[in-house]
């Protein structure tokens, strides 16, 4: 949201944006990247513009509420589903799976990139209401759970550091 508030972009475009430059990150990292890191890439952008163009935002407060309480249950599981096939995690779950091939349990992982993604946005202008903390402190634990339930058994695996030999134990 904070980006798009800096620049004449809209929110999909900067999330397209975004994904792009965590892509090279993953790419430096030497995380996999597939055919699912830039389909949810662009899906997500591209979805979010139509959304935004196509649908009010929910007047009553009950929609808004169930709206938000809801978001994170679909999310995770969401990426329960797509990161289960290993086409590849989008960027922010690569970011995720990336930590968490370092030693970080999951939803720790997916919480540190939330928090990131949130103190960015928040520094670009973007704003933080109780469903933004609700979305960061509820996310991490809901994606560890739906990857346990909706995929075959996520292991990390190593991390690739070139020229060594990664030894199981």
């Amino acid at each position: 949201q904070g980006l798009s508030e800096k620049t004449p972009i809209s929110i999909g475009t900067a999330v397209i944006l975004v994904g792009a430059v965590i892509i090279g990150v993953l790419l430096v990292l030497r995380e996999p990247i597939g055919l699912g890191t830039i389909a949810n890439m662009l899906v997500i952008g591209l979805a979010m513009d139509a959304t935004l163009f196509l649908f009010d935002e929910p007047s009553s407060l009950w929609a808004r509420t169930t709206l938000t309480l809801t978001g994170p249950v679909v999310v995770a599981v969401g990426s329960g589903l797509y990161l289960g096939v290993r086409l590849g995690p989008g960027p922010r779950d690569g970011l995720m799976t990336a930590l968490a091939r370092r030693g970080v349990t999951l939803w720790k992982a997916r919480f540190t990139v939330e928090a990131l993604a949130l103190a960015i946005g928040y520094s670009l202008g973007g704003t933080i209401g109780w469903g933004t903390v609700w979305f960061l402190v509820s996310i991490g634990p809901l994606v560890q759970i739906a990857l346990r339930f909706l995929s075959v058994p996520y292991v990390p695996e190593e991390p690739r550091v070139r020229g060594a030999v990664a030894s199981k134990q």
